[in-house]
């Protein structure tokens, strides 16, 4: 790999970061609403106390979130800060800073979607290339319509069902939350292995309405696959059928298949949202559904900034790996 082709790469890289950040900036204030003064309205209604001295109290706070500066110097300071990864104070919870609310609420997601789509790839994959195979089981063909039917329903609603009936009929597990309440989070094999009770609907709505697509993505490349010259070649040296199917099939159709594993991973970071709300699941997701309802600008920018960051990271990741994945890609001139 040429340095010209990795200098490219690293400044398209950031290119697209400065692009995705000022979009980040700019759309929660399209909606035209004063957050701080929503936060204030709202908190003054539930406490029943008095709007005397609001507009001094918006005041003060504009002042100190750097809400009353022009557009611009806004602008630029939210660039300075995100570059030092620095996103300010939340708005619904200050005194507590947007860091430190990612920071307790991204290794639930990650936790829950490495896991749940790592799963699903296997599962998936495993299941689209043994349709495709002469001999797979007649047990896969028979569990392949369920599976496709699930894939067509959205995570959320898949959710709801598995809420229904495993959690408020058969009470197998619990409706909602990430760990039974008056547990305080630590490492310790008690917690983790209520916080894994509590994660299994979540990961069952995301894995079984994931498999499907997988499964149809990595069966489409196997068909492609079958009847290569490489794949007649191998038989007429007379190899043993598994040995084809592992070797020579599945190590050919899966480039693309990793490909698409590869973004999924990026896009970890944001999280299943609607999975998320749904099963009061504190991860990310949640974080971001409650900063849109709050009009948390901070927490809004914070969030998707990490979503953006990890997404254009994973796709670079790919772009520089792949010719190590597949010897016949290469960026050198000709």
């Amino acid at each position: 790999m040429s340095v010209d082709y990795l200098a490219k790469r690293l400044g398209l890289f950031v290119l697209i970061l400065w692009l995705a950040s000022t979009v980040n900036f700019v759309l929660p204030r399209l909606g035209g609403q004063d957050p701080v003064r929503a936060q204030l309205g709202a908190q003054a209604a539930m406490g029943g106390a008095s709007q005397v001295g609001m507009k001094q109290m918006i005041a003060e706070y504009d002042q100190r979130f750097g809400l009353d500066k022009p557009i611009l110097v806004q602008y630029f300071t939210y660039l300075n800060d995100t570059l030092h990864f620095e996103f300010n104070y939340s708005m619904a919870g200050y005194p507590t800073r947007v860091i430190e609310l990612i920071g307790r609420s991204l290794p639930w997601t990650i936790t829950l979607l490495t896991v749940t789509t790592l799963l699903a790839w296997i599962i998936g994959t495993l299941l689209g290339a043994t349709l495709v195979w002469g001999n797979a089981p007649r047990i896969v063909r028979l569990l392949m319509p369920p599976i496709l039917t699930m894939s067509a329903i959205p995570f959320f609603l898949l959710g709801l069902l598995l809420i229904y009936f495993l959690g408020f009929q058969l009470h197998w597990f619990p409706l909602s939350g990430g760990y039974d309440q008056g547990l305080l989070p630590s490492l310790q094999p008690s917690f983790l292995l209520n916080m894994a009770y509590h994660s299994i609907l979540p990961a069952l709505a995301i894995i079984l309405a994931s498999i499907g697509t997988w499964t149809l993505g990595m069966r489409g490349l196997m068909i492609m696959t079958t009847g290569e010259d490489y794949l007649i070649f191998a038989e007429a040296k007379g190899l043993r059928d598994r040995t084809v199917f592992l070797r020579y099939a599945i190590r050919n159709a899966l480039l693309p298949q990793l490909t698409a594993l590869a973004l999924a991973l990026g896009n970890i970071v944001a999280g299943a949202v609607l999975v998320e709300v749904i099963f009061q699941y504190p991860g990310v997701g949640s974080l971001l559904y409650q900063g849109i309802r709050s009009s948390d600008f901070f927490v809004i920018q914070g969030v998707v900034f990490m979503i953006i960051v990890s997404i254009g990271l994973a796709t670079l990741i790919l772009d520089l790996v792949y010719p190590l994945l597949d010897p016949r890609i290469s960026y050198a001139k000709r």
